[in-house]
């Protein structure tokens, strides 16, 4: 068993930083994810890893960054919320459309606006559909517990530097403050220069002879070849589609009905599938651990069990469109959420799933 520490959401996803062999870390301060960076800046990593923990001056400035470094084959990672995501938006499009690896985390606030500091899962949409300009997407991995906070930073860096392709982690503020036992992973050695252009012939380094004519880019002004490099890009999101699928089935085999609920949600509705069965319900938990790319043939599955299908969030509703494409009207489907920053309980949930599913 490795390490075991009881920490916050946010300081995992920094104490992971620092053990999978993390560059650099480019970022701004906001609540509710303000705890990364702060706990970066007191291990001082610089001292012992060498990685690299600098405060930009915005989040524009941040994201930018993250281009550059990951443009040098560079492992470079940085988190928000949800206004300062927005900013980072423009960059993200140019990160994806120029092929560059890197990890980027949102700790969910409520919104739109500046909305509230206490948790949401609203920017489903920002995440999952892109949210920048253009035609592109990022795999986009829903921890729901501290534990999954700390795993899936060196599992988004793998995936990252296989499809070449920024990585997303959707988190929300209760999870990133929330404080869990969490058990680490030992330090992964951060790669030397030779090893990064060995691992990374794409990359422009500067310090091989004719490497630094790489040229790292999103601009094709040829139609033509913009055309193919589109097609490109779409090639690679089919293979992630294919191959990058991941969820959690709880209490399914005989499950007459199903709540469908990612991070805090899901948290949430293992408690109000246990009320529903002690009142003799059988509801199951299907959990999409990647929204992007969304669990659809699974729960397309699933249709053809269940009467009914309830999309838990915290949200007016987001995912709960996705279900519905995967359903495509075989069975009912609601949603049931909770908006700015208040959170739902396992009672309220159960008592949707009756009033909107099963009492109809």
């Amino acid at each position: 068993m490795g390490e075991l520490k009881l920490m916050k959401g946010n300081e995992a996803i920094a104490e992971a930083a620092i053990r999978a062999g993390v560059d650099a870390y480019f970022g701004y301060p906001i609540t509710p994810q303000s705890e990364v960076i702060e706990y970066l800046a007191l291990q001082k990593p610089h001292e012992t890893t060498g990685m690299v923990v600098l405060q930009a001056e915005s989040e524009l400035a941040s994201i930018n960054m993250i281009y550059g470094a990951a443009g040098a084959g560079k492992k470079v990672m940085t988190s928000s919320s949800g206004p300062g995501i927005s900013l980072m938006m423009e960059g993200l499009s140019y990160i994806a459309g120029a092929e560059l690896p890197c990890v980027v985390v949102n700790v969910v606030r409520g919104g739109p606006g500046l909305g509230t500091i206490q948790p949401a899962q609203s920017d489903y949409f920002q995440a999952t559909k892109g949210g920048g300009h253009g035609d592109y997407s990022m795999i986009v991995l829903a921890p729901a517990s501290v534990q999954e906070m700390s795993d899936f930073v060196p599992l988004g860096f793998d995936l990252a530097f296989k499809y070449r392709n920024p990585v997303f982690i959707l988190s929300d503020g209760l999870i990133g403050q929330m404080m869990e036992k969490v058990e680490l992973f030992d330090f992964v050695p951060r790669w030397t220069e030779q090893e990064i252009i060995e691992k990374n012939p794409w990359a422009t380094t500067g310090k091989t002879p004719g490497r630094e004519r790489n040229i790292i880019t999103s601009l094709y002004l040829d139609p033509g070849i913009q055309e193919k490099h589109n097609e490109k890009l779409q090639a690679k999101y089919r293979k992630m589609k294919k191959e990058e699928v991941r969820f959690e089935k709880i209490q399914c085999d005989d499950a007459e009905y199903l709540i469908v609920a990612y991070g805090s949600s899901a948290r949430i509705a293992q408690k109000s599938i246990l009320l529903a069965r002690e009142k003799g319900i059988k509801v199951g938990l299907f959990r999409p651990i990647t929204l992007f790319p969304f669990p659809f043939n699974e729960i397309k599955k699933m249709a053809n069990q269940v009467k009914g299908i309830l999309s838990l969030e915290l949200s007016a509703g987001q995912m709960v469109e996705d279900i519905k494409m995967a359903v495509n009207e075989k069975i009912k489907v609601e949603h049931f959420g909770r908006m700015g920053g208040i959170i739902h309980s396992p009672a309220e949930a159960l008592e949707a799933l009756e009033q909107k599913i099963i009492g109809e």
